[in-house]
């Protein structure tokens, strides 16, 4: 990693875990130069820089983004902050790609995608999993009717979140898990069935006022339901199954597509195994934002999923706090 080249030069707000998982991702990419990163602690920032070789270490999130050199800006902090920093991001002239969600209010994604309009940049919201070649090789099967017409989606994903203090574990900065994994079953519902007409979730509430769990139902155009099940306290479990009238497809590693296999079920037949690349989302992810800021368009994942996707969050939300369905697109 270095400055120079045609590789967009990104900095990155924040030394959150994630970093061990995107860093390396992209490290060996043409297309992206990470020159800068930064922490509210100067050994943080130092430590992460010299991990990950890194030229520049920032000591403040408002230093990365004065910095002239960083084109575009990742931002993988805490939940609650991310419209406060992609905001500040984009008033300073920077690309974004902020990880999921940006927000679940659709009134603070409309305001985001404003500024950065307003700004003449990019900006979009990190699913990693919709960058991966295993996610439009579904939609695609889906759409011309490998399973027939489409009846059901149902998804999960869950882990123990044990470790005491963990950010996700907090109300204040929006933590849950909805919003940390839950969001990927809405996505990928959403990928499938389009945008729901109802909704109606339940949680589970923990002592610190976040859901530990939360499982949710929405009815899709067409008479298409969708189920999902999320959690902090179940085993890990990520699973994506698509059914239709004449057989299903299956997903084992929906999410995190380290294990890019989809299993195509129909009555009366073998199992067929489609196979996809074995390489981490977030290359395919940054490489395509990277792609959007060099070509002047908007990334692939832009406002109108980013919206999508809040409205069906908050709708979801909503509906656990009331106990009553949640009617959308009225």
């Amino acid at each position: 990693m270095g400055i120079g080249g045609r590789g967009v030069r990104w900095g990155v707000l924040s030394t959150a875990g994630i970093l061990r998982k995107v860093l390396p991702a992209v490290a060996d990419s043409p297309a992206v130069d990470v020159i800068a990163i930064a922490s509210r602690s100067c050994e943080r920032a130092s430590e992460a820089a010299r991990r990950y070789g890194i030229p520049r270490a920032h000591t403040s999130y408002e230093d990365l983004l004065a910095d002239s050199d960083v084109e575009a800006v990742y931002i993988p902090l805490p939940n609650g902050l991310h419209v406060e920093w992609t905001l500040a991001a984009l008033a300073a002239g920077k690309h974004v790609l902020c990880e999921k969600p940006l927000s679940p209010r659709p009134e603070e994604v409309e305001r985001c995608f404003e500024a950065a309009e307003a700004a003449g940049v990019v900006l979009s919201e990190a699913f990693m999993w919709r960058h991966h070649p295993q996610a439009e090789r579904l939609r695609s099967l889906v759409a011309d009717g490998a399973i027939g017409d489409l009846r059901l989606v149902r998804s999960s994903f869950s882990f123990p979140l044990d470790r005491e203090g963990d950010v996700r574990w907090s109300a204040e900065l929006e933590g849950g898990s909805l919003l940390d994994v839950g969001c990927y079953c809405v996505s990928g519902s959403r990928l499938l069935a389009g945008e729901p007409v109802a909704v109606r979730g339940e949680s589970i509430e923990a002592e610190s006022g976040v859901d530990s769990r939360f499982g949710g139902v929405m009815r899709f155009p067409g008479d298409v339901l969708a189920t999902f099940d999320c959690g902090f306290d179940m085993p890990d479990r990520d699973e994506l199954e698509a059914v239709g009238s004449e057989g299903s497809l299956l997903l084992d590693d929906p999410w995190h597509s380290l294990e890019a296999v989809i299993e195509l079920r129909r009555p009366g037949r073998p199992v067929e195994r489609i196979e996809l690349p074995r390489v981490s989302p977030y290359l395919f992810e940054f490489e395509e934002v990277s792609a959007a800021i060099r070509e002047a368009r908007p990334a692939r994942l832009g406002r109108e999923d980013a919206l999508g996707q809040a409205q069906v969050l908050d709708a979801l939300r909503r509906s656990a706090r009331t106990g009553s369905v949640i009617e959308l697109g009225a």
